[in-house]
């Protein structure tokens, strides 16, 4: 019948049969005015934001000591209110020997003090507010400084902290009975045993990264109630949320009856040498069910808060590299336990690269859809501070496309400092290496494998002085090389650039109710054209193609059921001939490699 009333020229509206004379069917029309418009909800904060990645190091010096720091961040707050951005999170700014820059922390409850003081950090939580910026906090629960007051207490063996971390009797060696062996094979995630002897305490502590890293024992009761207290603290000074890092290594296999640990089979991958990470199968130290009840203990301190103060929903965000069926759970049991409201979605990092197919990144995208449980958010992250940046591990001129998936997909689009400018890269020589992975593992010929100093250079706000970082000309690290071409005052002012693309997607995500509450198709038309359509009855259709090949290519559009045309351009990669405003028609349409435009189409 549907069908028929499009050949009458009825849209889809109430028909009946009123009889049938001399084998004719007669219709009438009670109303033709098309289906009426879907229920809108209204979305909590968070469902449908950009999140903002800084690395607070390299985003803004404000006292020209070469080091980022708070007064920095709020000093360009309004750069995220012209590009779109809903939520700031920071990467950890609490006190710390900054061994590992920050994910070592010796004080949880204050500032560290080259970022500035606790007045800095309320002042730019008042400010983001003001501004309409949420403000969340990376939160480190795995391990802390062996500086800190915890360890320190732990390694003396002070009443009500012996068990804060995971201490273990060396193992005897059959051998030579003088002979002190670490308790396991186990490996650092930085490489190396992750077993560290002790002298004040004639144990071994564990530690999942640096020596200098602590792992906390979350068998301890008082560990976790401390995690809870350190949470409510920020919440109470005005964090909108935090990010949960290296969430995965909570647990350890326990020891058995006796105290010892398990030995991990090996991996079989012969490429690695038996200090490294992934030489063993690592079963025993990441990823063990125990951790999720512990997520969920988390989830339900956020929406105690939220009910106890009736502030708006403080978000648990984790970083979780695991499976996708270890993933999902994050999100939650799917019975009576909420858990994080997402778990990141690393897999545009993990599972496709420059070499990667239109088929490779319909399957990557529907996948994580397709398990993520029923009335979730999804979430897409292309970068961050552990990663080589989004055109380095892609191509150049992917760099609009890739941002345009970023922004159209449902859900939360996560976005790494310098993404929205196309900021690669930058080269760091092994003399300015401070990466403790590099410096742990590499050496002056292969230490770059190791290194995430690359993707931590600072930010490119101009090609003044250290790109506008800083007015000294020695910083943190070197700036990368190319700043006076990739740079946000450069891309405010040419007529097109990556900065353009990128806010005028932002607009369209927040004015485009297809985009915030319809439905979506992904579809690899060919092996190099990805197509993404966002559709929503009575509302205009939005349509991403996107040639993620290294050659031009040809596609077909009376494939996509989802739409009809013609096809008006919204937006278009900065190397593409087509602009705003041209039209394309249903049918064959060839783009260039990297070329990416972003049509409207009428209702479907």
């Amino acid at each position: 019948m549907q069908k028929w009333c499009k050949v009458l020229g009825i849209t889809l509206g109430v028909v009946v049969v009123l009889g049938v004379v001399a084998g004719s069917i007669t219709w009438a029309v009670l109303a033709s005015q098309g289906p009426p418009p879907p229920e809108i909800k209204d979305l909590d904060w968070w469902e449908h934001t950009i999140i903002y990645q800084i690395y607070p190091r390299s985003f803004k010096d404000d006292n020209g000591d070469g080091i980022g720091d708070l007064k920095g961040i709020t000093s360009k707050l309004e750069h995220f209110v012209e590009t779109g951005v809903g939520a700031i999170w920071m990467s950890p700014i609490f006190v710390s020997p900054m061994v590992d820059f920050g994910y070592d922390i010796s004080d949880f409850y204050d500032i560290q003090p080259e970022y500035g003081t606790m007045a800095d950090f309320e002042e730019l939580v008042k400010k983001a507010h003001e501004l309409g910026i949420k403000v969340l906090l990376d939160f480190v629960p795995n391990h802390a400084s062996t500086e800190s007051v915890y360890f320190t207490r732990s390694e003396a063996r002070t009443p009500g902290y012996e068990n804060y971390f995971v201490w273990a009797d060396p193992r005897t060696d059959p051998n030579n009975a003088s002979n002190r062996l670490v308790p396991s094979n186990w490996i650092s995630q930085f490489g190396g045993s992750v077993w560290e002897w002790s002298d004040t305490r004639q144990q071994y502590y564990l530690h999942q990264f640096a020596k200098e890293q602590a792992d906390f024992n979350f068998r301890e009761t008082g560990v976790k109630i401390e995690m809870l207290n350190i949470m409510r603290f920020w919440m109470e000074k005005g964090a909108d949320g935090y990010r949960l890092d290296a969430i995965p290594h909570l647990f350890e296999t326990a020891p058995d009856a006796n105290g010892m640990y398990p030995d991990e089979p090996l991996s079989g991958n012969m490429f690695l040498n038996p200090d490294q990470p992934g030489y063993t199968t690592q079963i025993h130290v990441r990823d063990l069910i125990d951790l999720y009840d512990v997520v969920y203990a988390w989830r339900d301190l956020s929406d105690q808060f939220k009910e106890e103060t009736g502030s708006d929903t403080k978000i648990m965000l984790a970083e979780a590299y695991a499976n996708i069926t270890m993933t999902m759970l994050y999100y939650g049991n799917e019975r009576d336990r909420q858990g994080a409201h997402f778990p990141f979605n690393f897999d545009f990092i993990t599972s496709l690269s420059a070499g990667s197919s239109a088929r490779d990144f319909a399957y990557m995208i529907n996948r994580w859809l397709t398990y993520m449980p029923y009335g979730k958010v999804a979430n897409w992250v292309f970068g961050n501070h552990d990663q080589k940046r989004m055109p380095s591990r892609f191509r150049d001129n992917m760099v609009d496309g890739l941002n345009a998936l970023n922004l159209l997909l449902p859900g939360v689009a996560v976005t790494y400092q310098g993404e929205e400018i196309g900021m690669k890269d930058g080269y760091i020589s092994w003399e300015d290496t401070k990466d403790v992975s590099a410096c742990n593992q590499g050496n002056p010929d292969n230490y770059l494998e190791y290194s995430r100093d690359p993707a931590r250079t600072p930010y490119h706000w101009d090609s003044s002085t250290s790109a506008g970082f800083s007015t000294n000309t020695s910083t943190w690290l070197p700036i990368a090389q190319d700043y006076r071409e990739i740079n946000l005052e450069a891309q405010k002012e040419a007529p097109r650039s990556h900065y353009k693309v990128y806010k005028a997607l932002s607009y369209l995500r927040r004015s485009e109710t297809t985009l915030s509450h319809g439905h979506h198709h992904i579809q690899a038309l060919t092996q190099n054209v990805l197509v993404v359509v966002r559709y929503l009855v009575t509302y205009d259709t939005i349509v991403l193609l996107f040639n993620v090949g290294t050659v031009p290519d040809t596609a077909d559009l009376t494939r996509v059921e989802m739409i009809t045309g013609p096809l008006t351009v919204y937006e278009s990669s900065i190397h593409s001939v087509r602009v705003n405003g041209n039209t394309i028609q249903l049918g064959e349409v060839t783009l260039q490699p990297g070329e990416a435009l972003i049509l409207r189409a009428p209702p479907t």
